[in-house]
């Protein structure tokens, strides 16, 4: 994964939908209709942010008729874990200094 697939997940994530929309899908593979039920946003909206989030890997679909069903995509999202991961701070005389 390069820093751009990064920027486009902090990206996806940075807004507060599709961030709960991520935590809930932590928990298992969701029905777009039960994403409706849980967040007061049109069907065009659910769709706008699944694109983003699908567009992001952080998140795939499965089609079954009628219905799209959405889950993690676990190696992405342990990947993106593992960056930020990478990721330390100490501070120096209060300033921080990035390791």
């Amino acid at each position: 994964m390069d820093i751009d697939q990064y920027v486009q997940i902090c990206k996806a994530l940075g807004d507060r939908n599709r961030l709960e929309i991520v935590t809930l899908l932590t928990g298992g593979e969701q029905c777009a209709c039960e994403l409706l039920k849980r967040f007061s946003i049109t069907q065009p909206t659910l769709s706008h942010h699944m694109k983003t989030l699908t567009e992001a890997r952080l998140v795939e679909v499965r089609k079954d008729g009628k219905w799209s069903y959405y889950s993690i995509n676990c190696p992405t999202l342990q990947q993106f874990k593992e960056f930020v991961h990478t990721l330390s701070c100490t501070k120096d005389k209060g300033v921080c200094v990035c390791l």
